[in-house]
């Protein structure tokens, strides 16, 4: 009979299942997407069609049921996440921020620009706030910290950063280790 010690388990359940935390940030990511792209959930369905990861993503409710997996939801179910439903949401999430890079550096010269540019900043940002509080449980810590007014700008744009970060070569990779690592 072989003993496992904590970190043994810990490390077996690690490679299990996604972290919540990583959970959080993906779904974070692809509701920046969605800002941008006003048909989100129609172009992510388009994109696993187009991966051919029909066999995990079939149709688009499977896909808004897995990102339901994040607590921060207010239609949050407690599914484990499998690792396959994972990487096909991350693969989505590169393809969309390649498609949509040039719109998420508008977005990022605009903050920068503001005095020239502060229509893009404040209707991205406008229209992101909206689908927080149509989506996110309002009384969640996290979700009120994104809602404020003083850090949703740092979070908007470390997220934008991270979507360009990883439209370069091996992004899947770069991605989901930030992930994974979080």
């Amino acid at each position: 009979m072989k003993i496992f010690s904590a970190r043994t388990i810990t490390v077996l359940n690690k490679g299990n299942q996604i972290s919540r935390q990583s959970i959080e940030k993906l779904d974070l990511l692809l509701l920046i997407l969605e800002t941008i792209d006003l048909n989100g959930i129609q172009s992510l369905f388009a994109l696993s069609n187009r991966l051919n990861l029909n066999n995990v993503l079939p149709n688009k409710v499977t896909i808004w049921k897995l990102r339901n997996s994040n607590p921060l939801r207010k239609s949050y179910v407690n599914n484990n996440i499998k690792a396959n439903e994972f990487d096909a949401l991350i693969k989505i999430t590169v393809e969309m921020s390649t498609y949509l890079y040039p719109y998420i550096r508008e977005i990022l010269k605009s903050k920068e620009d503001f005095n020239e540019n502060s229509v893009i900043w404040n209707d991205f940002k406008k229209r992101f706030i909206e689908l927080i509080n149509e989506r996110f449980n309002k009384d969640s810590m996290r979700v009120k910290k994104i809602l404020n007014q003083n850090e949703n700008d740092e979070i908007i744009i470390k997220s934008l950063l991270t979507l360009s970060l990883c439209i370069s070569n091996q992004g899947y990779q770069k991605l989901k280790n930030l992930l994974l690592n979080f």
